[in-house]
């Protein structure tokens, strides 16, 4: 049976070495009694590859909220953290939704709280509010539009260029938007990933210098994008194979790339669909280390535990998850996110 290493755990990771592969029949049961509780099963991109595998949908949280919403299954069991349950919820308000793992939290999600962004607002009177989705339902409450990263830059420029914005909750996706977007009036939150946040300039560095002739897909939210674009500018690594993409904009290079090797910068858990996608290329972190210990806390044992009791089942009160919808809904108007838009 095969055991998580330390490496795969991260340095102040969970202890994962207990966590092993399930039995042979453990899928065959997980489906039974999905289909005996009419329960639809989504995974998040960084989910374990055997959740992943047993899911009937594996995506970022905002394309697998919108697959809960669509799909005639009345349970909706969400793999991965609390604030992408509670935006399924959100948007699929008459069904049951369940995480397998209620203290799976987020430390993104967790650098902000509705109370937090009442006072910013009100230092900056008349501001529009921008937050990534990465946020949990009661900041999307007292949201004026969400944002995912393939369509954060379009969200911000679709807000008048003499109004103020707030950017919520992540630094370097406010840093990169704003780069791009050239928005001087507009102030970003210091929150970040963990996990994103420590995908260093220093680590990535390393990496290029040791593969010079690979390809870099950097998602946003990592501490090193800053570095990435610095490195292509310099001439270090080549503009045209330096991407700054979204788990879905990987996907859909993975598909195109005929490169050799390909560095990759975001959690670990995202190496599965892109090695799924592409079997010849290799596909390498940039820091092995990069693993989410809450998305992590969501394992074979307790998703099968979950389908057969029912447990930790999600809530949004009512009046939250109307001002919160209508945040995600304005997103929406803008334009479709990606088949996986974080």
């Amino acid at each position: 049976m095969r055991t998580f290493t330390s490496a795969q755990s991260g340095a102040g990771g969970p202890n994962l070495r207990d966590v092993t592969t399930p039995d042979a029949q453990w899928a065959g049961r997980v489906r039974a009694l999905a289909a005996e509780r009419d329960a639809v099963i989504l995974a998040h991109n960084y989910q374990v590859p055997e959740i992943q595998d047993v899911a009937h949908h594996v995506g970022d949280s905002l394309a697998l909220s919108r697959i809960a919403a669509s799909v005639p299954q009345s349970t909706i069991v969400f793999c991965g953290v609390h604030f992408m349950a509670e935006t399924a919820k959100i948007l699929s308000y008459d069904k049951t939704v369940i995480i397998p793992d209620e203290r799976a939290g987020c430390s993104l999600a967790d650098t902000i709280t509705a109370d937090q962004l009442r006072a910013w607002k009100a230092e900056h009177p008349g501001a529009v509010v921008v937050s990534y989705v990465n946020t949990t339902a009661a900041v999307k409450a007292e949201t004026d539009i969400c944002c995912t990263s393939s369509i954060a830059v379009d969200v911000v420029a679709s807000v008048p260029h003499d109004r103020e914005i707030l950017f919520c909750p992540d630094q370097f996706l406010g840093a990169h938007v704003q780069r791009v977007t050239g928005r001087d009036k507009m102030h970003i939150w210091m929150g970040e990933c963990h996990v994103h946040a420590g995908i260093n300039g220093a680590d990535l560095k390393a990496m290029v210098a040791a593969e010079p002739d690979a390809e870099l897909f950097v998602h946003p939210e990592c501490g090193c994008a800053t570095s990435a674009m610095y490195l292509a500018s310099e001439g270090v690594v080549p503009k045209e194979r330096t991407r700054i993409l979204s788990t879905g904009g990987m996907l859909d290079a993975a598909r195109e790339t005929k490169a050799r090797k390909v560095l990759v910068a975001t959690e670990t858990g995202m190496l599965h669909q892109l090695r799924k996608v592409n079997v010849t290329t290799d596909f390498q972190p940039v820091n092995r280390a990069a693993v989410c210990k809450y998305m992590k806390m969501i394992t074979p044992e307790k998703l099968e535990n979950a389908l057969r009791t029912g447990d930790d089942v999600v809530d949004v009160p009512c009046d939250i998850a109307d001002r919160a919808r209508a945040s995600v809904e304005r997103m929406i108007a803008i334009g479709t996110p990606s088949r996986v838009g974080e």
